[in-house]
């Protein structure tokens, strides 16, 4: 069986190992050693600083929220993973969509602007498969109209822009640890705030509002994460460089064997983007081209995921729903085909041979 993705683990005798230091100190959560020794390798390997990691990724959504003080209307994109959205509506804000770019799709700043309203305090974009948003039109509407901005990256680990981590843009920036992801922590996320002072108070909000053990800052949830988790991270972060690069020539081969295949369109990424190759996303011609290559592939055991579908706008908890046509219709057309550090690329050639079969 082939399925979309599969969780890379290291030998457990190196998770062991690691996690042996927590169960001798008897240390599992609360900031522990390797929770701390976690985020400093990853601020190295990454570039970055002012972080801290969390027991999920939809978490940092919503402290991103509450930290900006955001209680209103949100402009968001229809085309991302269902956390996206739900994490506004749990924050009792208001979500506005705007619809997608049909090449890159990621938000269409030139449409965002006819979304704003009174109302309108944040912009909460999502970066689409490690592909950036046009950071520099968002950030001057930003500025322009006085609104935060937050970034979704759950799918951008490794990714630079120009230059810089791609979590170094925003007033928020969020990703995902979670185990279906490039790299992970079984269960994680993270929270980069570049500004030293919205850093501190992110920061007390994942711990309770703690200030010291008796005092406190003000509201806060838990989003910890524990030595377990933190152990994960660390046994997989010496691979990760191999997982990408793997994953690279994985992409690669897919890309030779279907780009002459006209159902098929391949992902567009923006210029200046160093790619993570976190997912192999294939859009189709039509919904029916894509439901019989499903069948096909199912039939050999072989199982992409359609990613991302619904398109957000059409939730069932959402009301007054408006149309977003280039979402609704690339949500019908596109498809995550397999791809994880331990496929081969003769399993590749299979997939994509049905693929152009049809």
């Amino acid at each position: 069986m082939i399925n979309v993705t599969q969780t890379f683990l290291p030998p457990i005798q190196e998770f062991e190992k690691i996690l042996k230091r927590a169960w001798d100190k008897k240390w599992m959560t609360n900031r522990g050693e390797l929770l701390l020794e976690l985020e400093s390798k990853l601020a190295n390997y990454l570039n970055v600083s002012n972080f801290f990691i969390t027991t999920n990724g939809t978490l940092p959504l919503q402290i991103a929220l509450k930290t900006l003080n955001i209680t209103k209307e949100v402009i968001t994109t229809p085309f991302s993973y269902v956390a996206t959205t739900s994490a506004i509506v749990w924050e009792n804000c208001t979500p506005v969509f705007v619809d997608i770019e049909c090449d890159m799709l990621t938000i269409d700043p030139a449409k965002i602007e006819a979304a704003i309203t009174g109302n309108t305090e944040a912009i909460l974009a999502t970066h689409v498969f490690g592909n950036p948003c046009d950071i520099e039109a968002i950030e001057h509407i930003a500025k322009k109209h006085n609104l935060k901005v937050i970034y979704d990256g759950a799918h951008c680990f490794a990714v630079n822009y120009k230059g810089k981590s791609i979590f170094s843009y925003g007033d928020i920036i969020t990703t995902s640890f979670h185990s279906t992801k490039l790299f992970h922590t079984g269960e994680g996320g993270a929270i980069f705030v570049p500004d030293d002072a919205l850093y501190k108070k992110c920061y007390y909000h994942h711990n309770f509002g703690h200030n010291g053990p008796l005092d406190y800052h003000g509201l806060g949830i838990n989003a910890k994460a524990s030595e377990m988790q933190a152990a994960v991270g660390l046994s997989v972060l010496p691979y990760i460089d191999d997982i990408i690069e793997k994953r690279k020539i994985l992409t690669e081969h897919y890309e030779a064997l279907l780009q002459k295949n006209k159902n098929v369109t391949l992902f567009n990424f923006r210029a200046s983007t160093e790619r993570n190759y976190s997912y192999m996303p294939v859009v189709f011609k039509d919904e029916a081209y894509l439901k019989l290559v499903l069948e096909k592939l199912a039939a050999l055991k072989i199982y992409p995921r359609r990613y991302f579908y619904p398109s957000l706008n059409k939730l069932p908890y959402l009301l007054n729903s408006v149309s977003m046509p280039i979402s609704e219709d690339i949500c019908n057309r596109i498809v995550c085909l397999p791809l994880y550090f331990e496929l081969e690329k003769q399993q590749v050639a299979e997939i994509c041979s049905v693929i152009n079969s049809i």
